[in-house]
């Protein structure tokens, strides 16, 4: 099988194509053929070395992908050969990731992917829509699973809509119920975060955005699902109710935020760090099955008309996917493993 792999940590050229015998599962594992891999800031970071060293004598990238199943070892019996399913932290802590034809994973790292719903969807899911589903569900006063209703009531402010992860926030947000507020740099991005389904948008680059968002929920947000802590802080603190929270996922911006102890003293603010790879098994667990019944009601489409443009590249050109994330492209970087048309959509 063709797989990309990397040797040493370093810059995109440390990546080649190259042939690998076919791997086997073994024990509670499962054999994904991959049609499309997606590439999320965490991958590169992961190749450059900057979250530490590589989790075996060589490894294959990418966290994210979905695919088909063609092979399942002793003890899956709930996942058969032909299954479409999607894959979540495929690379954390292994050499499997989806920058290859066939991956083999954990059961748990595999989700099954709805009837109807695209490889290009599935491949856009595992980082951000997890993340995402984290975000909206650590509230001290809100739901710790997502359903149609389960945010009713709620307002939420999502700090770059115009991101992956945000995207996923405001799409689930809205699914849930909540009436979605999205902070972005511009008009292209405000387009992006309206066409996601973002009630209101708001350009933080104004001079004083906090009046617009307090127009809006003038009680004060409820969650904030934030990209930019060190950045947006006072901005969140200047629009929030008491007793909400701040969900920070990202250090975009800067890897540090003043905090105002009193004012959040006054607040009973909540302050959320989200990284997936230590949120636990039962979070993940809950963000998969959330995701996919967000999947059955059609509530995560992606592309261009739906607020996420694709950014297509092939198998061989994955070091070139890899510099357009880490370059700050928007929208989805997807991989296309499988030739067009030799796997049923």
């Amino acid at each position: 099988m063709k797989t990309i792999v990397y040797s040493q940590t370093g810059p995109s050229s440390v990546l080649r194509l190259e042939d690998r015998p076919l791997p086997e599962p073994g024990a509670g594992e499962v054999r994904v053929r991959v049609v499309v891999s997606g590439v999320n800031p965490t991958d590169w970071k992961s190749r450059s070395g900057a979250t530490g060293a590589l989790p075996a004598a060589e490894a294959t990238p990418n966290q994210d992908g979905a695919g088909i199943v063609d092979a399942v070892g002793p003890g899956v019996d709930d996942l058969a050969v032909g299954d479409r399913v999607w894959t979540c932290m495929a690379a954390q802590g292994r050499p499997t990731g989806t920058a290859q034809e066939c991956t083999v994973l954990p059961r748990e790292r595999v989700t099954p992917l709805p009837d109807g719903v695209s490889f290009d969807v599935g491949a856009s899911l595992g980082v951000p829509a997890v993340t995402a589903h984290r975000a909206l569900t650590v509230a001290e006063d809100g739901p710790r699973r997502l359903a149609p209703g389960a945010l009713d009531g709620r307002t939420v402010l999502v700090a770059g809509g115009a991101g992956a992860v945000g995207h996923a926030a405001i799409q689930l947000a809205r699914w849930a119920g909540a009436t979605v507020i999205a902070t972005v740099s511009g008009p292209e991005k405000a387009r992006l975060a309206t066409a996601a389904g973002a009630h209101h948008v708001v350009n933080y680059r104004e001079p004083d955005p906090a009046p617009a968002i307090r127009a809006i929920a003038p009680d004060g947000v409820d969650l904030v699902v934030e990209v930019a802590l060190g950045q947006n802080l006072a901005l969140d603190q200047a629009v929030i109710r008491p007793r909400a929270s701040i969900a920070s996922y990202a250090d975009d911006g800067g890897g540090e935020a003043r905090l105002d102890v009193r004012a959040n003293m006054v607040l009973n603010t909540r302050l959320q760090f989200i990284l997936m790879y230590t949120m636990g098994e039962q979070a993940l667990r809950a963000a998969a099955e959330d995701v996919t019944a967000a999947l059955r009601d059609g509530a995560l489409p992606v592309g261009e008309e739906h607020g996420l443009p694709l950014h297509r590249f092939t198998l061989a050109e994955t070091a070139a996917a890899h510099d357009a994330v880490e370059g700050g492209v928007v929208g989805k970087v997807l991989i296309d493993v499988a030739a067009p048309g030799s796997v049923p959509a």
